[in-house]
């Protein structure tokens, strides 16, 4: 994977992409964690720690985009849910399942 240098912040209902892996952990959507991984990944938890996926920053034709991967725990795999132009829409796709 290469490593996107910019400086995108995510809208203000969920986090920036600036700071240490690992570190920044913020509510995204009610009931939903966002921890950063590294500079283009954060892990979707609940609040207990379960986790419910990823938010994979990528370069893509046209610009930036966030894709959303479901961790499917019976099956122990991670399924794309889609690609968005924006983190907010990454990210409430974890709310709807």
């Amino acid at each position: 994977m290469r490593t996107i240098e910019h400086g995108a912040t995510a809208t203000a209902r969920t986090i920036t992409t600036r700071g240490t892996a690992g570190t920044a952990r913020a509510t995204a959507v009610p009931g939903l964690d966002l921890v950063r991984v590294n500079d283009c990944l954060w892990r979707v938890v609940r609040p207990a720690g379960e986790l419910v996926g990823y938010v994979e920053l990528f370069s893509a034709p046209g610009g930036t985009r966030y894709r959303a991967k479901r961790f499917l725990p019976v099956q122990r795999r991670v399924l794309i849910d889609g690609e968005f132009w924006a983190m907010d829409d990454a990210v409430e796709c974890f709310r709807t399942h």
